[in-house]
């Protein structure tokens, strides 16, 4: 798989992540979290892979990301760290939230799971 197209599946994949109404089918959480994700969030705290599954069951859908400078470094044939900016946009009343995120996502039994997250606050 070229470059390009390795970054443009993982950003839809962090896009996903984010966007999708995982109370559906929440098993399906699994084909995209490692069983050993761990994530800091911007606080510098960090949450279990169980914590993360509860904010993506219960997180406000109303909430639209957009991911501005999205780029990946390739670490080993199988894992990438993507690093970009996460814009929040709540409606109506357009209010903007950035944080510059990093994550490790690794090639799993034929796709791409995330095995770390981490958010820092952009100041």
């Amino acid at each position: 798989m070229k470059s390009r197209d390795i970054t443009e599946c993982i950003q839809q994949l962090e896009l996903k992540l984010l966007h999708h109404d995982w109370t559906e089918n929440p098993e399906s959480i699994d084909q995209l979290l490692s069983a050993d994700f761990e994530e800091i969030d911007t606080n510098g705290i960090a949450h279990s892979r169980n914590d993360v599954i509860q904010w993506l069951l219960h997180k406000d859908k109303t909430i639209r990301w957009f991911l501005v400078n999205f780029r990946i470094k390739l670490l080993t044939h199988d894992c990438v760290l993507a690093i970009y900016t996460a814009s929040k946009h709540h409606d109506p009343a357009y209010i903007r939230n950035e944080s510059i995120r990093s994550s490790i996502w690794q090639y799993q039994d034929q796709q791409w799971k995330m095995t770390f997250h981490q958010a820092s606050r952009k100041s």
